[in-house]
């Protein structure tokens, strides 16, 4: 005889669960534990034993303290692995389309959805920017997310257009153009003159 189907939606309660679900975290995915528990995935990155049992823990307790500092360096590392593989692309791919990510600031860009990239590969150099893929520019988050940039690295946005080029946005039509009341600015006033012109 089975038991009856609870309808209760089911708790995370796991270090992953909980980072994932902090404020500011809306850019990470959720990396699957077989991914993480995968030696190859670990390759070259430093860490230590406690700080991997932390991230991996089912039933992780934020009160009792046993959080060594590292496991969110650990866990962006293994992201930024992770979204480059064919699932992680996916998973990144349903954020983009959700708009997760944010959007372009630009006006001729009409809202376009951008990805979260980073301006380096390394820890600690940068917070994530957001990289529009219509005109190829990169901005800060409107909501500012403190999250390391390795977590997402400096190719993600690339690879992500390389496999699914059919989301590739057109670059926009329009550019501003700035003008003095009906009149275009020459361009030869606005270049600096130089110290020999003289």
């Amino acid at each position: 005889m089975s038991s009856p189907q609870s309808n209760e939606p089911k708790v995370d309660a796991s270090w992953i669960g909980w980072f994932v679900g902090l404020m500011g975290n809306e850019f990470v995915c959720r990396v699957p534990i077989n991914f993480i528990k995968d030696k190859f995935n670990l390759s070259g990155l430093e860490y230590s034993k406690e700080t991997l049992d932390v991230v991996l823990e089912p039933l992780f307790d934020r009160s009792v303290g046993r959080v060594f500092g590292h496991e969110e360096k650990l866990y962006g590392m293994i992201h930024a692995r992770y979204i480059m593989s064919a699932r992680g692309v996916e998973d990144m791919r349903l954020k983009y389309l959700m708009g997760d990510f944010g959007s372009c600031p630009k006006f001729y860009c009409k809202g376009q959805k951008a990805l979260p990239v980073g301006l380096s590969d390394k820890w600690g150099q940068s917070t994530v920017k957001i990289y529009c893929p219509s005109c190829k520019d990169v901005f800060r988050p409107k909501y500012r997310p403190k999250l390391d940039g390795a977590m997402f690295g400096t190719s993600f946005p690339h690879l992500f257009f390389m496999e699914l080029p059919m989301l590739r946005p057109e670059p926009p039509v329009e550019k501003y153009v700035p003008r003095l009341h009906v009149h275009g600015f020459h361009e030869v006033p606005l270049i600096p003159i130089q110290s020999g012109d003289c």
